[in-house]
């Protein structure tokens, strides 16, 4: 592969996300679907692309693009470091708390049932699956694109040929689930009068639907932190997400090659990049100062649109063919994990604006965060039930329990510790229901009509 090579496929690539945009904003039927335009994007260069009609010149290397966005991703993830409020958390602690423990919960039933489906179900039907297929349904519903190609290429590593493609199309069809699955669920919490902000479902703002933003509407994505005299604020802030990426590949290779041991690069970026947010400091005298969170998330979810696309257009459509039961039946056992979570735990460990919550936990374990947000927005366009606000505050939670999926999953399961790694997330999930009963965030009393609007401390 040239530089020339890989200026052509992000061209091409470029031209079917804008292509894809286009699209959204001009097709009423796309407009009602809410699907973003990097996955129209994607399905156009699968099908015009060299896995199907190969019309464009996309070159053979675009599904190798995915894993190295990925890093860039999770660099981006760890150079913002953690956002917490203790006093916030002090104040609001009954409703972020039990927000905390559904959440937590949602990932561990996630990994858990897929997994022990498809060792007790699918391998009945199929003795020739890999006990790590079911670790494919978290990594591409709750991690996307990016998680499935990390785990993708962790298991390639570890032997198993075609887990990348498919991860890529358990996150495809998670997408699909969470964007259209969300939107009918929105559709019948109006009817129900579940959804506390807006009351019917016509009352979705034109920008949502087109995904163009009115110039009344708009907001800016960052500030000038820097001087452009001395360096671009942009520059800047790419600068700070290539070095924790470009050092965990390169520390990764030098722990292969001098302990003879695998760990996934986007890990070991991760960490670096969390390690630069704790060094860099966010006190008077850090630097921390000088790095606009907004504009680190901008970059991370524009690498987002591109590994979307890449993930998508790269599928092995035969590999997909070969897989197509399997892959059916671990995608409806995810599709029973992630509606049950949203209408049977959804309400019973939210007190206050309970639907709301609900839905945006189930767009991201569908998809990826912009799905979630995409779904709030639609019946919480103004953050009244202080779902993204709690969640900033309380998301790190599940980051260990995210990493130690993504990191020791593949090789646990891979080595016959299937059963230990699935007892672990058993042990977690048994966890939150003990401490939502010892805490009384459990509100299946209440019912769901007598929810209030606006966070309230709850009434003993």
């Amino acid at each position: 592969m040239t530089i020339n090579t890989l200026l052509v496929d992000f061209a091409c690539a470029s031209i079917l996300i804008l292509l894809g945009m286009f699209l959204r904003a001009k097709l009423k039927f796309i407009q009602r679907s809410f699907i973003p335009a990097s996955l129209l994007a994607g399905f156009l260069g699968l099908a015009l692309g060299p896995s199907f009609l190969n019309i464009l010149p996309l070159s053979e290397h675009i599904g190798s693009y995915a894993g190295v966005i990925t890093i860039l991703v999770f660099a981006a993830v760890g150079i913002n470091g953690f956002s917490f409020s203790p006093g916030n958390m002090k104040k609001d602690l009954n409703r972020m708390g039990a927000y905390a423990i559904y959440k937590i919960l949602g990932i561990a039933l996630q990994i858990v049932i897929p997994i022990v489906f498809a060792i007790i179900v699918i391998s009945k039907f199929i003795p020739e699956i890999n006990y790590g297929f079911g670790l494919l349904l978290a990594a591409g519903f709750y991690g996307g694109h990016g998680t499935a190609a990390a785990i993708g290429t962790t298991f390639e590593n570890l032997g198993w040929e075609n887990a990348t493609d498919l991860g890529m199309t358990a996150a495809t069809g998670g997408m699909l689930i969470g964007i259209l699955g969300g939107l009918i669920f929105i559709k019948w919490a109006t009817r129900k009068g579940y959804t506390q902000y807006v009351k019917d479902f016509s009352e979705i703002s034109e920008d949502l639907k087109t995904g163009l933003v009115k110039p009344e509407n708009r907001t800016s994505m960052g500030k000038d932190t820097v001087s452009p005299i001395a360096l671009d604020p942009l520059a800047f802030h790419v600068a700070l997400l290539v070095v924790p990426a470009g050092l965990g590949y390169l520390l990764n290779n030098y722990i292969a090659e001098t302990w003879n041991l695998e760990f996934p690069t986007f890990t070991i970026a991760f960490i670096i990049a969390l390690l630069m947010y704790l060094v860099l400091g966010r006190g008077k005298k850090g630097i921390y100062k000088y790095v606009d969170s907004k504009i680190v998330d901008r970059i991370g979810s524009s690498a987002t649109d591109y590994l979307v696309f890449f993930g998508v257009a790269s599928i092995q459509l035969p590999v997909v063919r070969e897989y197509w039961l399997p892959l059916t039946l671990l995608m409806l056992s995810g599709l029973v994990v992630v509606v049950l979570t949203l209408v049977v735990i959804g309400p019973g460990m939210n007190y206050e604006s309970w639907f709301e919550r609900s839905i945006f936990v189930y767009g991201y374990s569908t998809g990826v965060f912009a799905i979630g947000l995409t779904l709030l927005r639609v019946i919480d366009p103004n953050n009244k039930s202080k779902t993204l606000t709690d969640t900033a505050i309380v998301g790190p939670l599940n980051t260990p329990l995210e990493l130690f999926a993504w990191s020791a999953g593949p090789i646990m399961l891979m080595i016959g510790q299937h059963w230990t790694f699935v007892g672990i997330y058993v042990a977690i999930s048994i966890a939150c229901f003990v401490i939502a009963r010892i805490f009384k965030w459990w509100y299946w009393k209440i019912p769901l009509g007598e929810r209030p609007a606006v966070p309230l401390d709850r009434e003993e």
